[in-house]
């Protein structure tokens, strides 16, 4: 069975870089702490763990420890009640999200904002979290709220930076219609977009297809949605322990497409036990 792993498989330069930030302070003397998943991944968050680092799902008081803001950002309001706490604040903000905060802050000077992401995913709480107004979320063109946007004058859009090209489009498509001159700003990152072109291929090529992330990952959610809606035999597993042997009846090529939040270790030991099917 041939093995064919996508070039774009696997980890992007914000999510390395939270990781090594976070491997650099596991040397310090002082106890270091994560808000929430520095990535959303759980073997990264374990490798972490066992390095000494923390998990905190809020920030409560201690004045001696450091306290590392996930790659996915977080609300000004969360760094002012860290130092408050008496923390030391490491950002590991991917820069890209950065990006994002400060075009968002920069158009609502003169917009309301809406943002096109997950309501629930940190990345978006933490762009909402940087602005003076509370700005408009929409997930899909499913669940565009009418009774706000016709109050709306004048908006600007930007984008979670794991979006699909797809979803934003169909979004725009009707608030072009509700809200007369709104502003399409795509902050996608440029890595999502290259590993969202890779899979409407790689389906095609291969009998299978493997899409490797955690359940909480957004960017690996919707290269399943991708990958499924072109070849009905995609499955998303977190691990070699997910793997079905029965899957694989008949196959002979096996497409693999990593999250951008899954260490390479993962990949590789999925296709060692491919390699004996």
């Amino acid at each position: 069975m041939q093995i064919n792993i996508a070039r774009s498989s696997g980890f992007c330069f914000g999510v390395r870089r939270a990781i090594d930030i976070c491997v650099d302070l596991s040397k310090s003397r002082k106890q270091v702490y994560v808000l929430g998943d520095i990535v959303h991944n759980s073997h990264v968050v374990n490798d972490l763990a066992r390095k000494g680092i923390r998990k905190k799902k809020r920030i409560s008081p201690d004045g001696n420890a450091i306290l590392v803001i996930s790659a996915h950002g977080a609300s000004r309001e969360t760094f002012k009640k860290a130092r408050e706490k008496g923390y030391r604040i490491i950002d590991a903000t991917c820069p890209k999200v950065k990006d994002i905060y400060k075009i968002a802050r920069r158009l609502e000077k003169n917009n309301t904002i809406i943002i096109i992401g997950d309501k629930g995913h940190s990345e978006v709480k933490g762009i909402a979290g940087q602005l003076r107004k509370k700005p408009i979320t929409i997930e899909s063109p499913d669940k565009i709220p009418l009774k706000k946007l016709r109050k709306v004058k004048r908006a600007a859009v930007v984008t979670q930076s794991t979006q699909t090209i797809g979803n934003i489009n169909n979004i725009m498509e009707k608030l072009v219609k509700i809200v007369p001159g709104v502003r399409l700003h795509n902050t996608t990152c440029r890595i999502t977009v290259v590993k969202q072109r890779e899979i409407e291929t790689l389906p095609l090529k291969n009998d299978i297809v493997l899409i490797i992330g955690s359940p909480t990952s957004a960017n690996t959610k919707r290269l399943f949605q991708i990958a499924k809606k072109i070849n009905g035999r995609t499955y998303w597993i977190e691990s070699e322990k997910d793997l079905k042997k029965r899957w694989f009846k008949g196959a002979e090529k096996v497409g693999i497409m990593a999250g951008a939040s899954t260490p390479d270790e993962v990949v590789d030991a999925i296709v060692s036990v491919l390699k004996t099917y």
